[in-house]
């Protein structure tokens, strides 16, 4: 039997006016220690994002989440946080904030595969 490890998601969510508390998933990101695995996957539908809030600033989320994938990959062009190790950019990219765009509590889980994981995660709360 494959072993099993521990690792931690929270979903990414929009939240185009903060006071009313509505928010919609367009997002994972997984962390997982054992395997050195910190990925996110997103997807924004922007027909069905103006459907929801009646106007977000599309250019601005896009670039908002391009900080996000660059600090998740630790890519330099992302500044400081990106230069962190793998659990604290995990950990920034989870923090608590009250903007558009937010991330949900972060959930533990255990897998075999974080690709697989992510995945299913992704199909099941996104998609």
């Amino acid at each position: 039997m494959q072993q099993r490890t521990l690792f931690e998601y929270a979903v990414i969510r929009v939240m185009p006016r903060v006071e009313r508390e509505e928010f919609l998933n367009i997002g994972i990101i997984l962390y997982c220690a054992k395997q050195k695995y910190l990925k996110m996957l997103y997807v924004l539908d922007e027909q069905r994002l103006h459907c929801f809030s009646g106007y977000i600033d599309m250019d601005e989320l896009k670039e908002h989440l391009c900080s996000f994938q660059r600090i998740c990959n630790g890519d330099a062009k992302g500044g400081l946080i990106a230069k962190l190790d793998m659990p604290s950019r995990f950990r920034w990219l989870t923090a608590t904030r009250s903007t558009i765009l937010q991330t949900s509590k972060v959930h533990p889980g255990l897998c075999v595969d974080a690709e697989e994981t992510i995945n299913k995660l992704y199909s099941e709360l996104v998609v």
